[in-house]
């Protein structure tokens, strides 16, 4: 991500997702990641490069937040 401000954002919306258990996908996916060998750090971002795929449908195709797509496309990460 090249906009640092922006990174921050959504490393931060990961980070609450991942605090709140909400959708509980978060975090099985961050420790699933990192028991592959990711660091926190890089697993918390591949996370986020799901969530921005996920917001940007939502803007484009201007539909609603999908959890299930969410976890979908969260269960694929390696």
């Amino acid at each position: 991500m090249a906009n640092q401000n922006l990174k921050r954002i959504i490393l931060e919306v990961v980070n609450n997702q991942i605090r709140d258990n909400n959708p509980p996908i978060t975090k099985v996916t961050l420790e699933r990641l990192k028991k592959s060998g990711y660091t926190e750090q890089q697993a918390k971002e591949k996370i986020a490069a799901i969530l921005i795929e996920e917001i940007y449908d939502v803007l484009k195709n201007g539909e609603a937040y999908n959890e299930e797509r969410y976890a979908k496309k969260l269960s694929t990460l390696k």
